[in-house]
This record gives structure tokens, C-alpha cells and sequence, in this order.
């Protein structure tokens, strides 16, 4: 664990939001992790008298593509300096009429169809295990998902996100598949974020932006022009929400027990794993 908490409540920003200027009394943070370089350095400031880190997922100036992004070091780098509550945000595709581009929409599943990825701390001569039943730390999510609706943003609680590997978006055959499957939305990069956050204990809140309708409806379908305008809009629009939640978010009961379900997942024997890889878990096991 963290020996100086710098901050309990974290962010990570997706396509289009870069920057918090929200925050005061920023400071630029470069954590070294086992895992290698994350994303971009941590902007640890204070927004409602609440210690907060951002992190820009693909990097400032959106450098990195989902598969490139280096989520094991990204996760390690913010539990390492205190972060409990993790709010995530990212871009996605609607599956479904009523999730309109514009609207905010809070999952409480996901389908992983990613096949590039490092999604997991263990390995290398560590073997361990975390539930995934229920992904996400719904009790942040509600509080979220109802602060947004107090903005007047539409808002939808509930339904499934479909993690695909990307760069490229959706052939029609696979959009129309994922339709018939009755998943939700459509993104890159909430699965892989969502199994690391549960193996270190972290208490996970994704928060998609709708950008588009992926490309099964007819004349709905993906024109760069029009995601980048949706984008700037939700991305305005997430900022106003961030301010409202972060306040309150550190104080919300999580009765599933999020920070739990790391307990016990590691099945070898802590003398049968090498010094370095026992080290860097101290910090995902606490």
C-alpha cells in the first residue's frame, strides 16, 4: 500500500479529455511501476477540498492506441500513491436506439473481446484468482449516474459494455452481432481497466460517453466529423459531473465489498514467488 496517501479518488480520461483544469494546487507526479511506464504522468490536485489523481489514458495528445496502452502500469501507478475509488471514462458506440450519442451511460457488465492484452497482475510464477461476477462498484456508479441527472444530462443505469480490441471500429456484421447478443454499448478499453482495478482492490466506476451508433443504423453510422463534435460536447459535459462527483464519492458505502475481493486470490505460496514479483504485488494486495 501507499506509505503517503496523496490522493483516494482517481481518474482516468478517455478520447477527448486530456486535462482537468478543475483540479488546484496541481502537481505533476512520474511514478515509476514494475510493470513499465504508464500512460503519462499522474496530475494530482484538489477539487471540493478532495485530493484527486488524473490520468490520461492514451496520453496527452492522444498518443497511445487502446492495445498500446500499458494498463497494468497505468492501475499500479494510482493504487501506489493512495487511490481506493477509481472513476473511468471513455468514448464508445451506442448497440442499442434509446442511447443516444450525447447521452452517459453507466454499465454494470462487460463482455471482454479482446485477445492483445496483459489484463492481469498474475503470472511469471504467481498464480491467483478474482470473482468478476458483478465488475464494477455499482454504488459509485448510482451516485454518478444520478449527479448527472441533476445536470440534465440523459442518462442510462444498467446494461452490458462490449470491450473490443480496436484500432479499427465494427465491421456491420459484427455490430449487428453484438445488437442480437443485447449488449449496450460498444468500446476498447473498460474490461482490461475493470480486471486489474478488481485484483488490486480497487473500487471501479466506468462512465461511457456516447459518441455515435456504431454502424448498424442506417445512416447513423460512424462519420470522424460528427463523433469529434458529440465528443467535445460529452467531454464538457463529464467535467461538470467529475466536479459534482468527486466531492462525494469517497464517501459513498459500498456494500459489495469491492476492496474485498482481492483477499485471498493469490494461491501460491508467498516464498515459492520470486522477491521483485512479491514486491510489486505488496502494492495490487496491499
Amino acid at each position: 500500500m501507499a506509505k503517503n496517501i496523496l490522493a483516494e479518488i482517481g481518474v482516468i480520461g478517455g478520447s477527448g479529455l486530456y486535462s482537468m483544469e478543475e483540479l488546484s494546487n496541481v502537481r505533476e507526479l512520474k511514478v515509476k511501476t514494475p510493470f513499465g511506464r504508464p500512460s503519462d504522468s499522474l496530475i494530482i490536485g484538489s477539487i471540493g477540498g478532495v485530493q484527486a489523481a488524473f490520468l490520461p489514458r492514451h496520453g496527452r495528445g492522444h498518443k497511445l492506441l487502446p492495445t498500446e496502452i500499458n494498463q497494468p502500469a497505468n492501475i499500479w501507478a494510482l493504487k501506489s500513491i493512495g487511490v481506493k475509488r477509481l472513476l473511468s471514462v471513455s468514448a464508445v458506440g451506442s448497440l442499442k436506439e434509446d442511447l443516444a450519442p450525447g447521452d452517459f451511460f453507466f454499465p454494470d457488465q462487460f463482455v471482454d473481446e479482446t485477445r492483445l492484452r496483459r489484463s492481469t497482475y498474475f503470472g511469471d510464477g504467481a498464480v491467483g484468482h478474482v470473482p468478476l461476477a458483478e465488475p464494477f462498484c455499482m454504488a459509485v456508479s448510482r451516485l454518478m449516474a444520478a449527479e448527472a441527472k441533476k445536470l440534465g444530462i440523459k442518462t442510462h443505469l444498467g446494461g452490458t459494455y462490449c470491450c473490443m480490441e480496436g484500432p479499427g471500429f465494427s465491421t456491420r456484421a459484427e455490430s449487428e452481432y453484438h445488437r442480437r447478443q443485447g449488449y449496450s454499448v460498444i468500446g476498447m478499453t473498460v474490461a482490461t481497466e475493470a480486471k486489474l482495478a478488481r485484483e488490486a482492490g480497487l473500487h471501479y466506476s466506468p462512465v461511457s460517453l456516447v459518441t455515435d451508433y456504431d454502424c448498424w443504423k442506417a445512416g447513423e453510422e460512424v462519420d470522424p466529423v460528427k463523433v469529434i463534435a458529440t465528443l467535445h460536447k460529452n467531454v464538457a459535459n463529464i467535467l461538470r459531473l467529475l466536479v459534482r462527483a468527486i466531492p462525494l464519492a469517497g464517501a459513498v458505502p459500498c456494500k459489495a465489498g469491492c476492496d474485498n475481493f482481492n483477499k485471498g486470490a493469490l494461491i501460491t505460496g508467498e516464498k515459492d514467488i520470486k522477491p521483485a514479483l512479491r514486491r510489486s504485488l505488496a502494492v495490487i494486495l496491499g
